[in-house]
C-alpha cells in the first residue's frame, strides 16, 4: 500500500494533492485484512509488532512479538476456528487487551467474522449479542482472581448449548472437559498457509462490533473487509504512522479505537504497539508508572481517550526522558481545552483530536499528526471520503449544507461506512441513500477543519434555547480543582430543561460550590448557560471507553428535581422517586407513594404533567 516513503499530510492543500496523485484503489490494493499483516511482514519480518507488559514493573521483562510471529500466530487462529466453527464461523471474544486478543480478533477476520464483546456488559446483554451475531465460537479468559469472565463464559454456554467455548490460560492450566485451549489448539495448527482456501476479503462480512454509545441498547454494525482497510488506510496517513513509531495501545480491543486506528492503522504503517497491561490506564500501576514506561520503552506517540490522558497528567514526568514523544492522539469523547494545554505543558506536544464512530468502521477525521493542530478541531475527513455538515429537517432527516460556522449535523459518505446494522430496521434512523448520520453536531471553519459541538441527543434546550453542554463543560474544567465535567439537561415545568453541571475534583482538591458557579459566571459566555445547580460528585459515571454516560446523570437530575418537589414543596417525605433512562420521552419517572399518601396522587400527577418526562405514579 502506498504509505510509506512518502510527505507526511500537514494541511488540507497536502491531503487534496496525495488524494489527486493516485486513486484509492491503487493506493490501497489490499481487499483482505490478512493482507496487511502479509505485506508488513514482508517488508520487515523481525521488526516488533507487539510490546506486552503484564505488570508495568521496572524489572519486568515484556513479551515481544516480531510481525512474522504474529502473521503466523493469525494463520494459526484463522484455521483453528475454521476447524472448530466450520465454514466462515462467527467467533465472538471476551478478552482483556493480550498478544492473544490481536491473534483472535485478525484470525477471526481472516476465517469467518469477529464479535468483539464488552467483558464488563451483563451476561444478559451479551446473551443476546451472541444470539443476534450468530456466532459458533466464544473466545474466554480462563479464571482470573479479579474479572468473572471465565463464570460469564460458562453461563452463557448453559444458555447457548451450541456454543464451542476456547479458554485463553497461562501455559500448565489443567484442562477442562468440552473446553478447547487457546495455546495448545493454535500449536495445533500450521503457521505458513490457511487450510481452508482463501482468506475472507473485499464486501465479505470481517466483523460485527456492538454499540450503544453513551445512549442507548447495543446493537450490532457490520463492518466488512474493504471498509476497515478504507478507514485504518485513512488513519495510518492521517496520523502520519512510521515504522520507527512506538504506539501506547490502551484503548479496549472490543471497541473500534483500539481495533483500527491503534491496531490495524499501525499494522499497516509497520508500528510497535506498546500494550500497557491488559487494563491499561485503568490499571493505577501504570498511571502511576506511566512516564517512566514512556521512556523506558521509546514511545513516540501516546493515545489515549481524554479521561485516561488527564489521569496520567496528574502523575509527574520527573527526570524521565521522553524527548522521543512526537505527538499525543485521542478520541472517543471530545477533548476537554484544559487537557490539551496540560499535555503541551507536559510534553511540548500537541495532542490530537480524533473522531470515530463504529458505523464508520472506526474513523470519520483525523487533525493530522504531522501538522501544527487546530485547538478544538477533528481535522478533516479521511482520504478519499467525504464529511459534510448538514441542517437537520423536523422530520428528522438531512437538509442542505450548512454554511461555515453554523452548527449542523456531521454526515458521512465513502467506502468506509458500514453496510449497516445486524437488524435492518435500525438503519433507517442512520443509514440513508448512501450517506451517515453519526448525530454529532458540528461545524466547519473557513479551512474546512471540522468541529464537534457535542451530540444532537444531549443539547439542553432551555425555552427553545439550544445550550452545548460542551461549552458549560470546557469551562468548567478549566478550573484547576475540577477533574472532570458532565453538563446535562434538569427538567423544568417552565422552560423545559435547565443546564445542570456534575463535577469531579481532583483528589484532595478543596472548592466551594459558590466559587464554582462564579468561576462558571466568568467563563461562559451564554448566559443562558449558566448552570441552575452545580453538583460536586465523588465520581462521573463513565463508558466502557472513557466516555461520560449521560443517561444516568440526566436520571439523577430529574430524581433530585422531582425528589424536592415531593418532599418540600409538597410536604410528601415518604415519596420515594425512580427515574429510568428511555421511553418516548427520554425518560420515565415514577413515585411511589406509601398508602397514607394515596389521595395525593392525583395532586402528584398534576404537578408533574407540565415536565416533559413520562410520569408513573403508584399507591403501595
Amino acid at each position: 500500500m502506498a504509505i510509506l516513503g512518502r510527505q507526511p499530510i500537514r494541511s488540507q492543500r497536502d491531503l487534496r494533492e496525495f488524494e489527486a496523485e493516485m486513486t484509492l484503489d491503487a493506493r490501497l490494493p489490499e481487499q483482505s485484512i490478512l493482507e496487511v499483516f502479509e505485506s508488513s511482514a514482508a517488508r520487515d519480518p523481525e521488526a516488533t509488532a507487539l510490546t506486552m507488559l503484564m505488570t508495568g514493573a521496572a524489572d519486568e521483562e515484556p513479551r515481544r512479538v516480531s510481525y512474522q510471529q504474529l502473521l503466523g500466530q493469525i494463520r494459526r487462529a484463522a484455521n483453528l476456528f475454521t476447524d472448530i466453527g466450520g465454514d466462515a464461523p462467527g467467533v465472538a471474544y471476551m478478552l482483556p487487551a493480550l498478544v492473544e486478543t490481536h491473534v483472535t480478533l485478525w484470525g477471526a477476520e481472516t476465517a469467518g467474522y469477529a464479535v468483539p464483546i464488552n467483558f464488563l456488559l451483563q451476561p444478559e446483554s451479551i446473551a443476546e449479542l451472541l444470539k443476534a451475531s450468530k456466532a459458533r465460537i466464544l473466545v474466554a479468559l480462563g479464571p482470573h482472581p479479579q474479572l468473572d469472565i471465565w463464570e460469564k463464559a460458562l453461563a452463557l454456554r448453559a444458555q447457548i448449548p451450541d456454543l464451542v467455548l476456547v479458554r485463553v490460560s497461562p501455559p500448565g492450566t489443567p484442562t477442562e472437559p468440552g473446553v478447547f485451549d487457546f495455546g495448545e489448539a493454535l500449536m495445533a495448527q500450521p503457521d505458513d498457509h490457511l487450510t481452508f482456501g482463501e482468506a475472507r476479503s473485499g464486501a465479505d462480512l470481517a466483523a460485527y462490533f456492538h454499540t450503544g454509545g453513551t445512549t442507548g441498547v447495543p446493537k450490532l454494525v457490520a463492518h466488512t473487509h474493504r471498509s476497515q482497510l478504507v478507514a485504518a488506510f485513512g488513519g495510518a496517513v492521517l496520523c502520519g504512522f512510521r515504522p520507527d513509531d512506538v504506539f501506547t495501545a490502551t484503548f479496549p480491543l472490543f471497541h473500534v479505537a483500539g481495533t483500527i486506528v491503534g491496531g490495524l492503522s499501525c499494522f499497516m504503517a509497520g508500528v510497535e504497539l506498546l500494550v500497557m497491561t491488559p487494563a491499561g490506564l485503568r490499571n493505577p500501576a501504570v498511571v502511576g508508572s506511566f512516564w517512566r514506561l514512556v521512556a523506558e520503552y521509546n514511545v513516540t506517540i501516546v493515545g489515549g481517550v481524554p479521561t485516561a490522558i488527564g489521569a496520567i497528567l496528574q502523575t509527574p514526568v520527573e527526570d524521565h526522558d521522553i524527548s522521543r514523544v512526537r505527538a499525543g492522539a485521542t478520541g472517543a469523547s471530545l477533548l476537554p481545552p484544559a487537557v490539551a494545554q496540560k499535555f503541551n505543558e507536559v510534553t511540548g506536544c500537541t495532542l490530537f483530536e480524533i473522531l470515530g464512530m463504529t458505523e464508520a468502521s472506526g474513523l470519520i477525521s483525523i487533525d493530522p499528526l504531522c501538522g501544527s493542530g487546530t485547538a478544538g478541531s477533528v481535522g478533516w475527513a479521511l482520504p478519499y471520503t467525504t464529511v459534510e455538515v448538514r441542517k437537520l429537517e423536523s422530520d428528522g432527516r438531512l437538509g442542505d449544507h450548512c454554511d461555515t460556522g453554523e452548527i449542523g449535523v456531521i454526515a458521512i459518505q465513502g467506502p468506509h461506512v458500514s453496510p449497516g446494522y445486524s437488524d435492518p430496521k435500525h438503519n433507517d434512523e442512520v443509514f440513508a441513500a448512501g450517506v451517515l448520520n453519526s448525530g454529532d453536531l458540528g461545524y466547519k471553519d473557513a479551512q474546512g477543519c471540522l468541529f464537534v459541538a457535542g451530540r444532537s441527543k444531549d443539547l439542553i434546550i432551555r425555552s427553545g434555547h439550544n445550550i452545548d453542554p460542551v461549552m458549560i463543560e470546557n469551562a468548567m474544567s478549566t478550573n484547576p480543582c475540577v477533574a472532570l465535567a458532565a453538563a446535562v439537561g434538569m427538567p423544568d415545568p417552565y422552560a423545559g430543561e435547565l443546564p445542570m453541571c456534575f463535577v469531579q475534583l481532583h483528589p484532595s482538591a478543596q472548592v466551594s460550590l459558590a466559587d464554582l458557579m462564579e468561576h462558571a459566571r466568568q467563563t461562559i459566555d451564554e448566559r443562558p448557560a449558566w448552570p441552575k445547580i452545580i453538583q460536586v460528585v465523588d465520581e462521573i459515571p463513565l463508558t466502557s471507553v472513557g466516555k461520560i454516560y449521560k443517561p444516568s446523570l440526566r436520571c439523577d437530575a430529574a430524581r433530585m428535581v422531582v425528589s424536592n418537589l415531593l418532599h418540600d414543596e409538597m410536604q410528601l417525605p415518604e415519596a420515594q422517586v425512580t427515574v429510568d433512562a428511555g421511553g418516548l420521552r427520554g425518560l420515565c419517572v415514577t413515585v411511589s407513594l406509601s398508602e397514607g399518601d394515596g389521595p395525593s396522587a392525583s395532586r402528584v400527577e398534576e404537578r408533574l404533567q407540565d415536565f416533559l418526562f413520562e410520569t408513573r405514579v403508584t399507591v403501595a
